[in-house]
């Protein structure tokens, strides 16, 4: 004869509905706890980025000043090629740099910061001051009437370093200032660097 046995199905049923709700519960509890760490792991990292560049100024403030004479550019016309040579004593000689008029004498400044590698009088060319940059360009400032730096003084950009004048070499031109850049020992256009940026070499 077969025994009868009694499941209690409600106990059962129960306990089948618990034990997922329980690990859904672990389940989520789980997740909250390593969601804070995932999130901080998503978040990027920003760096401040550093300018290496620097304008060079005009190494003059006046508004009355203006260019009395370009370099010598051998691509440019004919006619500008000739308006860039100085005649003196007979000769003629193509101007290595740009010369900047005025009436009245007016403040030069340091185009960058630098050193002044020499300061000297030239009969021919007046007072002149080269100052060696942190670019590596040198620039020349030449026909100045007052000198107000030294040799290995550090200057800063837009620092007076003297006043403009008149020298023997450009008579013609009365008070004015002769400037030059070099770049690897080699005369440029000062107009291709004025109000331009360039990169610091360190």
């Amino acid at each position: 004869m077969k025994r009868k046995i009694k499941l209690k199905l409600p106990f059962f049923i129960l306990l089948i509905m618990i034990i997922p709700v329980l690990f859904l519960v672990t389940q989520k509890t789980s997740n909250q706890k390593e969601q804070p760490q995932q999130e901080k792991e998503k978040i990027p990292i920003s760096y401040p980025v550093i300018n290496e560049t620097n304008k060079i100024i005009n190494p003059y403030s006046s508004e009355s000043v203006k260019i009395g004479k370009r370099y010598y550019d051998y691509k440019a016309e004919e006619q500008q090629q000739e308006e860039s040579l100085t005649v003196h004593d007979n000769a003629y000689y193509q101007n290595s740099g740009i010369d900047y008029v005025s009436d009245e004498e007016f403040d030069v400044l340091s185009i960058s910061n630098g050193t002044v590698i020499s300061v000297k009088e030239d009969e021919s060319t007046g007072k002149t001051i080269e100052i060696k940059h942190d670019n590596g360009l040198i620039s020349i400032y030449q026909s100045l009437s007052e000198i107000k730096v030294k040799k290995d003084d550090v200057v800063s950009q837009a620092q007076i370093i003297g006043r403009s004048g008149k020298n023997e070499l450009d008579k013609e031109l009365g008070n004015h200032l002769h400037f030059e850049i070099y770049e690897n020992g080699t005369s440029v256009n000062p107009e291709a660097y004025l109000e331009k940026e360039y990169e610091k070499k360190n």
